[in-house]
């Protein structure tokens, strides 16, 4: 019984704390995580669903960039199932890749006029941090569409949008949510190697 009293404050004091969709979105946001460090394709549900939490937690705080990045998120991560479901009917199962220099060159490209835009577009509507806002939007999005097509240098990229992430959440007290990213951190890290290894791996298969 005394076990059971603890275990009942702990979560009230857990619910007064949090918001409920703060707590929704880190959960689901940490199983698919960890689910792309497993290269399964049902991180995208469990993406959609994270990002549908962390839309209405973030409009409440105002953080729009973050907010409009959901709704984009929900789209990519449609658009990732699709392609790893297409690839896994012809491939048997996507196989992790490098990106080319051309795509990656584009991608950074594109992502200073994007940010410069958005930050311009943050700062009119009055949203709460609108540079590192604008810098986490862009950076997160070349990261997604680096995980939708399988190519490894989605984890170094994530992990730049985690640390930015942690910074924004601690400005705006969203202490649960910088946690939540402390752990995907860490989760990136067993990722990239995971991924290495599967990468080496295939081109030693390929090259005999």
């Amino acid at each position: 019984m005394e076990l059971l009293k603890v275990w009942n404050q702990l979560t009230t004091s857990i619910l007064e704390t949090f918001s409920p969709w703060e707590l929704a979105g880190f959960l689901s946001g940490i199983i698919c995580v960890w689910l792309v460090v497993c290269k399964k394709i049902w991180n995208f549900p469990w993406g959609i669903l994270s990002c549908g939490c962390f839309l209405v937690l973030f409009v409440q705080q105002r953080l729009f960039g973050e907010a409009i990045l959901q709704v984009i998120f929900i789209a990519l991560n449609i658009h990732g199932w699709v392609e790893w479901l297409t690839k896994g009917a012809k491939q048997g199962n996507p196989e992790v890749a490098d990106v080319s220099r051309m795509e990656f060159a584009i991608l950074t490209t594109l992502v200073f006029p994007f940010t410069g835009a958005l930050w311009a577009m943050l700062t009119w509507l009055n949203g709460s941090a609108p540079l590192v806002d604008a810098w986490v939007t862009s950076l997160s999005l070349v990261a997604q569409w680096l995980l939708n097509r399988k190519f490894i240098q989605t984890w170094p990229v994530w992990i730049l949008v985690d640390v930015l992430t942690i910074g924004l959440g601690i400005y705006r007290e969203m202490y649960l949510l910088s946690a939540l990213y402390v752990i995907y951190i860490s989760m990136c890290v067993v990722g990239w190697y995971s991924w290495k290894k599967t990468l080496l791996a295939s081109r030693y298969n390929t090259n005999g």
